[in-house]
């Protein structure tokens, strides 16, 4: 019996900026109703951007539009091309069985190639897991261990040695606070002694 919820395919293309170092996989986007910019990301109530403002400017709200709620997608879209910020999700085509964007309650349909987004950023060597489905796709698409929150392990694609990364989930859901969140993601961006 075929199932009666229909699929959603993914609605933004992959941002691969040339030269990009780091390629970020989250689960799939939220509902439209729930953008406040039509990039990753997009929930004003995700965490992600404050993350990143945090981080590099030391302000959680430097991408931030407060007073229309919402995040300056073209500071954004330089931001993550200047820095080789690459971004897609493990599922290009999903099911809601609920009315939510709860990944608990996502079906993965059609699982992203992975691969092929990898083939298209020659410089790639770290891939970024943001939340704990998009961990496990990773982790079972490629074999490996699920490294713990926070961590890594090195993997091998195709020839290509790539660092796995887990990160907290930036959902406000997941229940950490933002400066443990930031602190977990900074690891990111601190290069690893060889």
């Amino acid at each position: 019996m075929s199932n009666p919820i229909p699929s959603e395919r993914h609605p933004f293309e992959p941002f691969l900026p040339e030269g990009a170092k780091m390629l970020f996989l989250g689960s799939f986007p939220p509902q439209p109703k729930r953008w406040c910019m039509p990039f990753y990301y997009p929930n004003w109530l995700n965490d992600f951007w404050r993350i990143v403002g945090l981080i590099h400017f030391g302000d959680k709200d430097h991408f931030c539009l407060l007073e229309e709620k919402r995040f300056d997608e073209a500071a954004v879209r330089a931001f993550c091309t200047e820095a080789g910020l690459a971004f897609y999700d493990t599922a290009c085509e999903v099911r809601r069985l609920k009315d939510n964007a709860s990944d608990a309650f996502l079906e993965v349909v059609t699982p992203t190639d992975i691969p092929g987004l990898l083939a298209r950023i020659p410089d790639c060597h770290t891939l970024v897991a943001t939340g704990q489905k998009a961990t496990e796709v990773v982790a079972e698409r490629f074999g490996c261990g699920i490294p713990p929150v926070g961590g890594c392990v090195d993997i091998d694609i195709d020839g290509r040695p790539v660092r796995f990364w887990r990160m907290p989930s930036s959902s406000r859901a997941y229940p950490l606070p933002l400066e443990k969140k930031a602190a977990a993601y900074r690891k990111l961006f601190t290069p690893i002694p060889q």
